[in-house]
């Protein structure tokens, strides 16, 4: 399937064919395709997943009014792992081993994802994961379709030391993503010449609500000046961090905020008359003024609006919300290409897939199942989007390990089984 061939169907379905295709798990045919649908819709991590959920749904009904993949409709199987990661893992096996499905869409923390990929690993199953990660992993059961870390994080703090910052406040939720980008970025600020005084570090639990003291001590950090906070909170807690943050009258100009994990569908549940001229890092916004993408966005508001999903048309789209959705098609491209679905054969398909998704083109990389991606920083505006006031020069190739920790490390799943040595100049 051509790149142009991958996406022109989000412009020739009609709105009013998205609107007639229920959110309600489909009638099994004899003959269909089964697909797992592995995303939180209740717990601390619903605020971000639950719209994840939705635009899946969205991406196979469309590919099914267009006739399928191979001339069969996609069956998808939707769970609900609740926020809860030992619970990630054993839905994924309902999904692999009871309900045999072809390819698993799913998780948004590392801690989830680390929670399935035994399973997947040890059944041979397919997973497509939507969300920017830390890095270190090579697995040949999941294709990354989020950033790396040198796709979103390192860049970000390069565009913040370009700016003039020299103080850093690295506030994360305590889990794998936020500990090993940390680990990173710290590795990557002394290279810099960012001395250990000048950069602290603070984790908080999962559903945090209570970041009084917290904000109180960022204040007291930055009163040197050129001082700014990396963000990694994930989930629920995102909400009353920025909310004490205004409370406590700091702003963008006073002590800017960098986030990895706040997108425009978080921004959905916030105030964000406070928020103005705070940043984030990613590779996809609403605001990119494309034909494809205003198409996109216009598809996925009518088919909320059409499905009765809560906020119906005035629901956003964001980096997650066009990976996942992307990650559905850039499957159901390699399942034609391979004409099966069986995982090895999909696995070599996409091997290389250049595709336009809703923000531009992208490309599956050739041997690492990282996606290659523009890196693009944004900053809040008033009414929830963001304006993009850096972009990188083209695609970034993705790298797994990164060069800061793990520069004698490598990814390829084609020349090597993996993860593998790279030989260093002496």
């Amino acid at each position: 399937m051509s790149r142009h061939l991958l996406f022109s169907k989000v412009r020739n379905v009609a709105i009013a064919a998205v609107a007639v295709m229920a959110l309600a798990p489909m009638a099994r045919a004899q003959d269909t395709i089964k697909v797992g649908v592995l995303h939180s819709l209740s717990g601390t991590m619903a605020i971000s997943e639950v719209s994840l959920r939705d635009v899946v749904m969205m991406a196979i009904d469309e590919i099914n009014a267009e006739g399928g993949v191979l001339g069969r409709q996609i069956e998808p199987v939707v769970v609900d792992p609740a926020s809860d990661w030992d619970l990630f893992a054993e839905k994924a096996k309902q999904l692999l081993l009871q309900d045999d499905v072809a390819a698993t869409f799913g998780c948004w923390t590392s801690v989830s994802r680390k929670s399935v990929l035994p399973v997947f690993e040890q059944h041979n199953g397919l997973l497509f994961y939507p969300v920017q990660y830390e890095g270190e992993e090579c697995s040949k059961n999941v294709f990354y379709t989020g950033a790396a870390v040198n796709q979103q994080a390192a860049p970000a703090v390069q565009y913040l030391l370009d700016e003039g910052f020299t103080r850093f406040y690295l506030l994360g939720t305590d889990y794998v993503y936020p500990r090993t980008t940390n680990k990173i970025l710290k590795a990557m600020l002394e290279a810099k010449g960012i001395s250990s005084d000048d950069y602290r570090v603070k984790y908080t639990p999962f559903h945090h609500q209570d970041y009084q003291s917290i904000v109180a001590e960022i204040k007291e950090f930055a009163a040197p000046g050129d001082t700014c906070v990396i963000s990694t909170i994930n989930g629920d807690s995102n909400v009353p961090f920025y909310k004490e943050f205004a409370n406590q009258g700091l702003t963008a100009d006073d002590v800017p905020i960098m986030a990895f994990s706040v997108a425009e569908d978080e921004l959905r549940g916030m105030d964000t008359s406070a928020l103005v001229g705070h940043l984030a890092a990613w590779n996809y916004y609403q605001s990119i003024d494309t034909r494809d993408n205003a198409s996109f966005v216009e598809a996925f508001k009518a088919y909320c609006e059409a499905n009765g999903l809560p906020g119906g048309a005035d629901r956003v789209t964001d980096d997650p919300i066009e990976a996942a959705y992307y990650g559905v098609y850039v499957w159901a491209a390699a399942v034609e290409k391979a004409g099966t679905t069986d995982v090895d054969a999909v696995r070599t398909a996409a091997y290389g897939l250049e595709f336009d998704a809703p923000g531009g083109a992208k490309k599956i990389d050739e041997v690492n199942h990282h996606t290659w991606k523009p890196v693009l920083i944004g900053e809040i505006l008033a009414d929830g989007q963001f304006g993009i006031v850096w972009e990188s020069d083209g695609l970034v190739r993705p790298m797994p390990w990164s060069e800061y920790t793990s520069a004698d490390r490598d990814c390829d799943h084609v020349n090597h089984d993996g993860t593998y040595m790279k030989a260093m100049a002496p």
